[in-house]
């Protein structure tokens, strides 16, 4: 089964519309198509930025999400990598896909290296369904 890292940006843009690839990536996760891995520190990250009232994000849409995530996503431990990021803020997201070996799917590729793991929302539904097919 595959296994993805969500940067925050993905959770957000796929509750803020129901149309769009985040929102895809969304529903397949809550269908089991996917493992989604976390830490302890972006889950707080999810927590912090997803309650932001000027996100006007539905709460029990938010919770449920959250809950998932904890009820059925893999708790990773990871170390810190010494690679240079442009925002030190993105570092958790980069060494929780590289410790759990995951996909990190993310709509900042720029934020990070160019590495085969870092992929678009669109590039890991494709990949998402020839995995499934």
């Amino acid at each position: 089964m595959l296994s993805a890292v969500l940067d925050t940006n993905v959770l957000v843009s796929g509750l803020l519309s129901d149309y769009g690839n985040p929102a895809r990536i969304i529903d397949a996760f809550k269908e089991g198509q996917f493992c989604l891995c976390y830490c302890g520190e972006i889950l707080a990250e999810y927590r912090d930025v997803l309650y932001r009232e000027k996100l006007g994000l539905n709460v029990k849409d938010v919770e449920d999400l959250l809950d998932e995530v904890c009820r059925v996503g893999l708790s990773v431990i990871s170390t810190e990598s010494d690679i240079i990021l442009s925002d030190e803020d993105d570092r958790v997201f980069y060494d929780t896909a590289q410790e759990s070996g995951a996909f990190l799917v993310t709509g900042n590729k720029k934020h990070f290296p160019a590495e085969s793991f870092i992929v678009t929302p669109a590039d890991f539904l494709k990949t998402l369904k020839s995995e499934t097919a």
